[in-house]
């Protein structure tokens, strides 16, 4: 006996490969929209730890600034008190500069010249005074420079021939004005200093081989 099969088994397996087609595309959605979460999961940690380094970071830094300022205040008020200290010592020193001012110019002040005036400015002192000539003048500024170990950088800022006394007595001299520079004791002993120092290098130099 033959049997025929009349229901529609062809639309029955189109609509199991369509139902299984549909859960293919479900498991495929769910599968990625997992590993979209997963892997938005782990950016978002990889953020986190990259910011809670960064404020670190930055929490470091503002307390680094906090302590480069305190170092740089710190240096100032020590540079401050040294100067302080400096000026101190400076007028306690200063106060003995008229001595060696009048020691110096009684030892370098050459015959022939005669000094009427004086006026000092902080480290500078202006000499005034009648010359014989030009020469003693330049004496004088040869001594204040070179043999002095108190006075330095001697400048002539004027000089004229002037007359002094009257009648037969009357007499032509140079008036002249010279600016010196006078050394506070550190600064003396600081240039002692050097000029040994370089004497020392250059003694070896000198020494002949027999």
């Amino acid at each position: 006996m033959i049997r025929i099969n009349l229901l529609p088994h062809r639309e029955e397996k189109r609509k199991q490969r369509k139902a299984a087609f549909v859960r293919l595309l479900a498991l495929a959605a769910v599968t990625g929209l997992a590993m979209v979460v997963a892997y938005a999961a782990f950016v978002g940690a990889k953020i986190s730890n990259q910011e809670a380094r960064n404020n670190f970071i930055r929490t470091e830094n503002a307390r680094l600034d906090g302590q480069i300022k305190e170092i740089a205040t710190l240096k100032q008020e020590i540079d401050a008190l040294k100067a302080r200290q400096q000026a101190v010592e400076d007028l306690q020193s200063d106060r003995n500069q008229p001595v060696y001012l009048m020691d110096e110019l009684v030892k370098q002040v050459p015959e022939g010249i005669y000094l009427r005036a004086f006026k000092q400015d902080s480290q500078r002192v202006a000499i005034s005074g009648y010359a014989q000539s030009n020469a003693r003048v330049s004496e004088l500024l040869r001594n204040l420079g070179n043999n002095s170990p108190w006075l330095e950088r001697p400048d002539l800022i004027e000089i004229r021939l002037a007359a002094i006394g009257q009648g037969k007595d009357a007499k032509k001299v140079f008036d002249f004005t010279v600016n010196v520079g006078i050394k506070r004791p550190r600064e003396k002993e600081a240039g002692a200093a050097v000029a040994g120092a370089t004497g020392a290098v250059a003694a070896p130099a000198a020494v002949k081989k027999p």
